[in-house]
């Protein structure tokens, strides 16, 4: 199996830490909300016969520090930040996989840099403005925000996850989470204030542009077990305003954790990589 190498690359106002693995064309994995590379250990090696798998921490998360103070950050500057890590890893066009809000800076990416994503597969993207419900979502993301400053992470992850329809036992490989899954949980536990002070808003509040995307290389994906979640909401209105099927893929919102194998096979399919 191929070792994977770590590295960091300065951006703008931040450090990004990143890991490659494998060989063959660059497959660029976006994680969301407060994960980090680690989201997709299950997976990681899944890929990395056939693929050099990219995987990084956003900044302002784990391992990708800020230079000065955490500061509010936009789906915009997550994408710049994708984009040069990108650029600096090669000039080939990219294979994209974002989940959640990783399928928002996806989208962004591509929308921004198209020369740069060869396919993205924007898995379950919290568009909840492009809901008919729209302007409640807005409401309550701001009773979130409102309840984290006033009460903290607890209260607030509690509303926002069983809004979501996120509130059960969060998906596990089927042997059970390895020492690194362990260890990124832990990372992500850490990462609730950067997400709730400085992504949340942002991220509740984005949208694509659809006019300059509807022309793109990219698949809506959704869980099959996620039907009736907000994501999954969200994600079938793009699809449609894309004109386009969205792609099913095995598990829920986070189905490459509970079933890597048969997601990555899902996922060669849709890329048409084999």
């Amino acid at each position: 199996m191929n070792q994977s190498r770590t590295g960091t690359l300065k951006v703008p106002g931040a450090t990004l830490h990143y890991e490659v693995s494998g060989a063959g064309p660059v497959l660029l994995l976006i994680p969301g909300g407060p994960a980090d590379a680690g989201a997709f250990a299950p997976i990681r090696s899944e890929f990395s016969d056939r693929y050099t798998v990219v995987t990084y921490d956003p900044r302002g998360l784990s391992r990708s520090p800020f230079d000065g103070e955490p500061q509010d950050t936009s789906v915009k500057t997550f994408a710049d930040d994708a984009h040069r890590l990108l650029a600096a890893l090669g000039t080939e066009p990219a294979y994209v996989l974002g989940s959640s809000g990783g399928a928002l800076v996806g989208l962004e990416l591509v929308s921004r840099h198209p020369e740069q994503v060869r396919e993205l597969v924007a898995h379950e993207p919290p568009l909840t403005r492009l809901l008919a419900d729209a302007d409640e979502h807005a409401r309550f993301s701001r009773e979130v925000y409102d309840t984290y400053l006033s009460a903290g992470v607890g209260p607030a992850m509690g509303k926002f996850l069983a809004s979501a329809g996120l509130d059960g036992d969060p998906p596990q490989p089927p042997a059970g989470p390895t020492p690194e899954m362990a260890e990124a949980m832990v990372r992500m536990q850490g990462n609730l204030d950067f997400f709730l002070g400085h992504m949340w808003l942002a991220l509740g509040d984005y949208t694509p542009d659809i006019s300059r995307i509807r022309s793109l290389p990219i698949t809506v994906a959704v869980g099959e077990a996620s039907e009736g979640q907000l994501a999954y909401r969200a994600a079938l209105a793009l699809a449609e305003r894309l004109g386009k099927e969205p792609a099913v893929f095995p598990g829920d919102h986070g189905g490459f954790n509970s079933h890597p194998e048969a997601f990555a096979r899902r996922l060669d399919e849709v890329l048409g990589t084999r």
